[in-house]
């Protein structure tokens, strides 16, 4: 089969179209999710492993949004921890609150979603800098959680991570 030049410029162009259409609609997604994350109490994250897959563990966390980043701060033995520790940095999270994600039966999975990559913050301004926000976000639980996550960032039983929007 011969493609004349007028056919080869039209699939090009509406290649062209497409892939801007498509471009688009992400960004759409991406800007949705990241203004509810200004909104939200909890995120609901699994870390992405091998393959793309998720992980079978999921959490419904706390987390602060920080000059385009989310910060969580979690004990140094959870899996999204232990993940981001043995390489598998990519993760994904759905923004909103539902409940406990054991019983919401994947309700988490229409809300606006990141794909996201973390690593770990060990810059101790920076603990206190977001540990204040923190403090200002969950103030009804703070007096409770507060010396939790101080304490722990300062003896090693809990771990600051860092996200950013995956490229």
């Amino acid at each position: 089969m011969t493609v004349n030049r007028r056919q080869a410029l039209a699939g090009s162009a509406a290649l062209l179209i497409s892939a801007w259409g498509t471009s688009r609609i992400a960004f759409a997604a991406e800007s949705l999710a990241i203004a509810a994350l200004d909104k939200s109490q909890l995120i609901y994250l699994t870390p992405v492993v091998s393959g793309g897959r998720e992980s079978a563990c999921h959490g419904e966390v706390w987390f602060v949004h920080h000059q385009k980043e989310i910060f969580v701060i979690t004990q140094s033995d959870t899996w999204r921890a232990v993940a981001v520790r043995r390489g598998f940095k990519r993760a994904k999270i759905w923004i909103g609150e539902f409940g406990v994600w054991k019983r919401v039966d994947d309700r988490y999975r229409s809300a606006p979603y990141l794909e996201i990559e973390g690593r770990f913050e060990s810059d101790t301004a920076v603990h206190s800098e977001l540990l204040a926000k923190f403090g200002r976000k969950y103030a009804s639980g703070w007096d409770s959680w507060g010396p939790r996550f101080r304490d722990g960032l300062a003896n090693g039983d809990r771990v600051m991570l860092r996200y950013q929007v995956a490229s």
